[in-house]
């Protein structure tokens, strides 16, 4: 196998659930190869470069192998390698969140506290009389 459809690859290496995420992220100019956006019928080739921006993380990595059939993820691991900027990249970008998240003093990730209900309520009143 010489060249492979670009969907197709990014399903086969684990990067989308369906092709048809990956068509979508292709078509949403979330996947660009050597620098250019791409449709999702454009052929890839072994060394070929793509960047791929999931969520929040921005992923370049370099095409090591070709392959048209979805497999487990450790062998969907060796069809790419990301590159040494892009790990670090990553990291810092993490990191930075991280900080951000904890400054801002949100916690998402449980339901508010009786306090922190009490606060928003009093809040939502406040802003309601202010109008």
């Amino acid at each position: 196998m010489e060249k492979i459809r670009i969907d197709k690859w990014l399903w086969a290496a684990r990067f989308f659930k369906t092709r048809s995420l990956a068509k979508q992220a292709i078509e949403g100019g979330k996947v660009h190869c050597d620098g250019q956006r791409v449709k999702a019928s454009k052929d890839i080739v072994v060394n070929t470069q793509l960047t791929i921006r999931q969520g929040w993380d921005e992923k370049t990595v370099a095409v090591i192998s070709l392959s048209d059939k979805r497999r487990g993820a450790p062998e969907a691991a060796l069809l790419y390698e990301e590159t040494p900027e892009s790990i670090e990249k990553r990291a810092k970008n993490d990191i930075q969140r991280k900080l951000l998240k904890s400054a801002s003093g949100l916690q998402t990730e449980s339901r508010p506290t009786k306090k922190q209900r009490r606060q928003i309520h009093q809040f939502k009143e406040m802003m309601d009389n202010i109008e």
